[in-house]
C-alpha cells in the first residue's frame, strides 16, 4: 500500500467538530503508528532535502507533533506558532480567517534569524488562512519560506492555490483529499 493511503487509512473521521458542518480529521490514530508516522516524516524531508532549510516552523497545536519530528530530522531549529497570548515574550502577531471562524496567531520576535529558509509545517491545510498567516509571520521576521508541507490537503477548499499565489514555493501534502 503507497504512502498516502496509509496515511489515509490511519485517520478519523469526526463529524461537526469543532462545529457543526465541519467533518474533522484526526491524526491522533497516525501518531499510534510509528511505522507510518516515520514515512510521513521521511516524505516531506525527501521533498524538501533539496531546498535546504535552516528551520522547521509550526503551527500549534497538531502542527507542533510533525514540526517537531522534521526538525529533529534534518538537525534544524524548530519554531513554534501559537494562538495569540500563548508566548511569554515579546511577538509578532498575523490574524487570518478559518473555515469556520476568525483567529490570531503569533510567534516570538526573534525565534527567526534574518534570512533563514524556513519549511512551514502543518497537519492539515484547509482554506489556506492559517499557513498564509504564519508564512507572512516568517516573512515578516525576517526569514525566507522555502516551502509548506502538511500531512492532509482538503484540496476542495482551494488552501494550496492560495498559498503558492502568495508565496510562489512548493507545497507538498502527504494525503491529499
Amino acid at each position: 500500500m503507497n504512502l498516502q493511503e496509509e496515511v489515509k487509512r490511519n485517520l478519523r473521521d469526526i463529524p461537526d467538530f469543532p462545529k457543526p458542518g465541519i467533518l474533522f480529521k484526526d491524526i491522533t490514530p497516525l501518531l499510534s503508528n510509528a511505522p507510518v508516522r516515520d514515512r510521513v516524516v521521511e516524505d516531506i524531508v525527501s521533498y524538501f532535502s533539496s531546498f535546504k532549510p535552516g528551520a522547521i516552523a509550526a503551527v500549534e497545536a497538531r502542527g507542533f507533533i510533525f514540526g517537531a519530528l522534521l526538525a529533529q530530522r534534518l538537525h534544524v531549529p524548530f519554531i513554534p506558532i501559537r494562538k495569540a497570548g500563548k508566548l511569554p515574550y515579546q511577538t509578532l502577531r498575523a490574524s487570518y480567517e478559518l473555515e469556520y471562524g476568525t483567529a490570531e496567531i503569533e510567534m516570538h520576535i526573534d525565534a527567526v534569524k534574518k534570512d533563514t529558509k524556513v519549511l512551514l509545517h502543518d497537519d492539515v491545510l484547509a482554506t489556506g488562512g492559517t499557513a498564509a498567516a504564519a508564512g507572512r509571520l516568517i516573512q515578516q521576521a525576517g526569514g525566507r519560506l522555502c516551502g509548506f508541507s502538511f500531512i492532509i490537503d482538503l484540496s476542495f477548499l482551494g488552501g494550496q492555490s492560495r498559498i503558492q499565489k502568495e508565496f510562489e514555493v512548493p507545497v507538498h501534502s502527504v494525503a491529499p483529499f
